[in-house]
Parts: structure tokens; C-alpha cells; sequence
């Protein structure tokens, strides 16, 4: 079955189930991307927050409704990287005209106002395009996934962080009438299954990144963080999109108020956890 293909099948009940990044199916319903990352969105404890123990779950599924889909979390990559360039970026300048390969979601609209040149290809094509400069630049996942495409060779440039997904999330797709026919033992079964899922695949990517990173930078891979009017201008631009997709659509901005609100609480408590405790620890020689 396509990747792309898999909304369809669940909406017609051609399949029962999908694992899928729900940022992908943006093109029907800028909605989708709340089930996987925003730009300044959630970190991945924050998302496990807001989906299991705040409204999001709720909310999600209600929309999902419409597509005969029931959601569950498939797991987080993190907070991931902001891609691999052939050039240094310095400032909000060196984005315009930049040619990159974007993955899914509302990011792409976001950098388009920066004047990003938004390309659409196969991860399999990226590297010779990077080689050949066809492609200026191209974001993916994280080091774990990175390290094994071998970017660096050919755009030694790695920056971070990749505001627009601060914590990728992966979704379980379940035919909802597939799921409500189920005997009640078996929906137990699928809930249970679906958690330990998701929390196995966070916690290898966490285990997993430090160490691709270490042989990416022994391999000449120059990490940058990205100048703050870059992280200030996409921002102001991220802003603007929600802000305009808020105007068409009373239910994208009631699902895009309450993943703030969350966010902001969020953000309060982790000022004195931590963020404090993180701050300290990476000071200290271990």
C-alpha cells in the first residue's frame, strides 16, 4: 500500500490498520498535523502529556472521526534536527531562495514566507541532488536516522534545532469500526500494545541519537545552532500560519488554542525542573 495512500484505505475500511506520521495527510485537512508536530510545537513528553492526560487525545479523535479513524501514539522521535546544508546560514538572508527538501505538515508554509524553495523527493534521491547541487539543503529526522544516509558527505553543515518538530509523533491509525467490533479483551490488547509501542520507540531513539552523533561529528559533520533572528523570523512566519489557518477553520484553532494553553503550562513548570536541572548538569564534568 502507498504511504500516502493509507487515510483512504482506513476512511473505506480496506485496512483495518496503519502506522503513519499524520503531518503527511495535511493536504486534506491542515488538522492532521496536531497529531504529529507543529512548528514550536510540543517536545515529546509534552505531546505524551497533552494527548494522554490533557485534551488532545480527545480532540484529535474527534477529527479523526470524520476519516473512520481511532489514534493512538505510535511513539516520538524527539526533538529533531534542523537539517543538513551545503552552506553556512548566518542569517534570515542565506534562507532566501535556498533550495530544501521538506518533509511534511505546516513547516513547509512557514519557510515558504522565509523564502525557502520547497522540494518534494524521495529520501533515496537526496543525496545525489546534494552531490550535484540540485539541492541546497534537506531536513530529515535525527542522528540516528542521519548518520546512516551519509548527508554529511556531501552537506557538512548540521544545524539544530528543528523548530518546526519539537517532538515528532507517530500515530497509530485504527479503523474505528474495525476497533469498535472488536470483544472488549481484544481492545484491551490493542490499547496496552499500542503504549508499549510507543514507548519503546522513544526511548531507542534516545538511547540511539548521542552516539550517532558522536560518529557524525568524528566524520567531520560541523554541528551549528541556528542564529536567533533565523529562530525569530520562523517564529514571526510559524505565527502567521496558524494564525491564517485559525481564520478558515473554528476547529483547527479551538485544537491549536488548547495545545498552547498546554504548552505554556508546560513551559511554566519546566522553568523550575528541568530545564534548571538539565542546564546544571550539562556545567558539570561527569
Amino acid at each position: 500500500m502507498p504511504a500516502f495512500g493509507v487515510v483512504d484505505a482506513l476512511e473505506n475500511s480496506t485496512i483495518e490498520m496503519a502506522q503513519t506520521a499524520p503531518y503527511y495527510f495535511t493536504g486534506k485537512n491542515s488538522i492532521f498535523a496536531f497529531g504529529c508536530a507543529v512548528p514550536f510545537g510540543l517536545t515529546a513528553r509534552q505531546m505524551d502529556a497533552w494527548m494522554e492526560h490533557g485534551n488532545g487525545r480527545k480532540l484529535f479523535d474527534k477529527f479523526c472521526a470524520n476519516y473512520n479513524i481511532k489514534s493512538y501514539s505510535a511513539g516520538n522521535t524527539g526533538t529533531q534536527m534542523g537539517g543538513w546544508y551545503r552552506k553556512e546560514i548566518k542569517s534570515v538572508a542565506d534562507l532566501k531562495g535556498l533550495k530544501m527538501r521538506l518533509g511534511g505538515g505546516l513547516f513547509g508554509e512557514a519557510m515558504a514566507k522565509l523564502g525557502v524553495v520547497s522540494q518534494n523527493m524521495p529520501a533515496g534521491d537526496v543525496y545525489q541532488a546534494l552531490e550535484k547541487g540540485t539541492l541546497d539543503s534537506t531536513e530529515f529526522v535525527g542522528p540516528y536516522d542521519d548518520q546512516k544516509l551519509g548527508f554529511n558527505k556531501v552537506a557538512p553543515f548540521y544545524y539544530y534545532p528543528g523548530w518546526w518538530e519539537g517532538g515528532a509523533e507517530l500515530e497509530f491509525f485504527v479503523n474505528a469500526k474495525a476497533y469498535a467490533a472488536l470483544p472488549s479483551e481484544y481492545k484491551h490488547m490493542v490499547d496496552v500494545a499500542t503504549r508499549v509501542a510507543a514507548r519503546d520507540m522513544t526511548a531507542k531513539y534516545d538511547a540511539n541519537n548521542p552516539v550517532a552523533l558522536k560518529k557524525l561529528v568524528a566524520d567531520k559533520t560541523q554541528l551549528k545552532a541556528f542564529p536567533k533572528d533565523v529562530m525569530d523570523a520562523g517564529f514571526k512566519a510559524s505565527m502567521e500560519v496558524f494564525a491564517e489557518h485559525e481564520a478558515k477553520s473554528p476547529e483547527f484553532k479551538q485544537i491549536h488554542q488548547d495545545m498552547r494553553a498546554f504548552q505554556r503550562d508546560q513551559l511554566l513548570w519546566e522553568r523550575f525542573s528541568e530545564l534548571r536541572y538539565n542546564q546544571y548538569m550539562t556545567s558539570v564534568k561527569l
